[in-house]
């Protein structure tokens, strides 16, 4: 991670500690022995993509530097139930505190890379790239994608800020597709990548002569992909959108469109079931 990544993950994992612990852990602070030092184990309780072990030791140490954290797998290896995943050694008040803390992002980030993974197999054997979307559980952004990344997939945009993307609500606040696209031309002094979103082949053949830099190709059926991919001929990078689901990604990916975005990867994922056990 880069300085300004750290300081955001740094933020993240402030706000949620600080959700969980308030004023205090009362059940720890009760049981366990201010001096006592104590070692856990974070163990899969079913096969997946790990994501999450350097944020699980950020979240450990942000609360004591001294934690001990020692990883026995990588972040973006598929582990099967029962791989132990790593150790940790520290202060027992420490460890039950920061447990759940560190297991929600652990157990997320590694949901969001399995479900990744699934879908970049489902596409293996075509040139097409599975992307995420700004779907994200809000606040915790940086490690959604991460956690992408960690799955074989690739980042969309980040924000609002890194790239124009033009959709239906924007074409039609603007009064049309050419109207949006000589607004920002007119109005971003950075010349950032401009994406538009199209619904059909009219709207294409529009976009087209704008020369923009990618295209969005909306809830199109597979007759309507293959005709935009063909029409299109390499002219521009399209990204097919909307419906996408583990059962037709595969079809989509074979009408020859460049990239795929799909919300589900983390709008809705499931986490990865890991259980975190401690011994005195």
């Amino acid at each position: 991670m880069n300085k300004k990544e750290l300081e955001n993950l740094h933020a993240i994992i402030h706000r949620a500690l600080e959700e969980d612990i308030g004023s205090g852990d009362i059940t720890t602070l009760s049981t366990v022995p201010a001096k006592s030092v104590l070692k856990g184990t974070f163990i899969a309780k079913e096969s997946g993509v790990i994501a999450g072990l350097e944020v699980v030791r950020e979240t450990l140490q942000y609360l004591d530097k001294q934690v001990s954290f020692s990883p026995k797998v990588t972040d973006g290896k598929l582990v099967s139930k029962g791989t132990v995943l790593a150790t940790v050694r520290g202060r027992g008040r420490v460890l039950l505190t920061a447990e759940r803390t560190a297991l929600n992002f652990l157990q997320r980030m590694s949901g969001i890379a399995t479900l990744t993974r699934a879908y970049v197999d489902a596409v293996k054997g075509t040139d097409t790239v599975i992307l995420d979307t700004r779907k994200t559980s809000p606040g915790n952004r940086l490690l959604d994608k991460q956690a992408v990344l960690l799955g074989g997939g690739a980042n969309h945009r980040f924000g609002l800020f890194d790239m124009v993307l033009i959709k239906d609500n924007h074409i039609a606040a603007a009064g049309g597709i050419t109207q949006a696209v000589t607004q920002v031309w007119a109005t971003d002094t950075m010349k950032r990548l401009i994406e538009v979103e199209v619904k059909n082949l009219e709207e294409l053949r529009e976009t087209l002569s704008l020369k923009v830099d990618r295209i969005l190709l909306d809830n199109m059926d597979i007759k309507t992909l293959r005709e935009a991919v063909r029409f299109t001929a390499g002219r521009v990078p399209l990204e097919a959108s909307g419906n996408v689901t583990l059962k037709n990604v595969a079809a989509v990916a074979a009408t020859g469109v460049d990239m795929i975005s799909v919300g589900a990867l983390t709008h809705s994922v499931r986490a990865l079931d890991i259980s975190f056990l401690i011994k005195g």
